[in-house]
């Protein structure tokens, strides 16, 4: 069990994927700001009845985030910590194009996996632990609108699982994911709908 949560004061945190991008399936994309292809007020009007009227909401600013909860909630923090990996030189670049032991490197020892030019996926996880402890204090439910990266390192962490588990942690676009943190600990919690 991860010793930081034994005695918190109780939070429920909503993470919430944005919507899928609009941008070719065969192209590596990271902190490139994409626009979306779902619509998002069809997204948002799906996930508000799944999440607290009077939660704080927090957005990473990039346009795919940043539309849908602005969509949710009246009220929006946006915090740069929460953006997505920078993949650097593969932003945009076909997968084909990027040499296969690039992927073997990211699969076998993610925390320390960097792009050519990126960003090294310790200091991703570390900025997103930092928006974390920056939004959690206060009362009532935090929702995070972010993306896939950012939700495995954060959610990784706060389940205690070792970073070469992280990428078993999948978050599907335009969905929520819950966990009530508490005295034993995060627990996920899932929808039915």
């Amino acid at each position: 069990m991860n010793e930081l949560f034994r005695l918190t004061d109780p939070l429920d945190l909503y993470l919430v994927r944005h919507p899928k991008p609009a941008v070719d399936p065969a192209l590596c994309y990271g902190a490139a700001d994409l626009p979306v292809a779902e619509d998002i007020a069809a997204c948002a009007a799906r996930l508000a009845p799944l999440l607290p009227t009077d939660a704080r909401v927090v957005s990473s600013p990039l346009t795919r985030a940043r539309l849908l909860a602005e969509a949710v909630s009246p009220t929006v923090h946006l915090d740069a910590r929460l953006r997505e990996l920078d993949f650097g030189d593969w932003e945009l670049k076909p997968f084909a194009d990027i040499p296969a032991e690039g992927f073997e490197v990211w699969g076998s020892t993610l925390i320390d996996f960097r792009a050519p030019g990126g960003e090294l996926y310790a200091d991703m996880a570390a900025r997103v632990w930092d928006a974390f402890e920056a939004h959690r204090a206060g009362t009532g439910a935090l929702v995070v609108v972010a993306h896939n990266g950012p939700m495995r390192a954060l959610t990784g962490t706060l389940l205690g699982l070792p970073p070469s588990r992280w990428l078993n942690l999948e978050f599907e676009f335009g969905r929520v994911t819950h966990l009530a943190i508490g005295p034993l600990g995060p627990k996920l919690r899932s929808f039915n709908r």
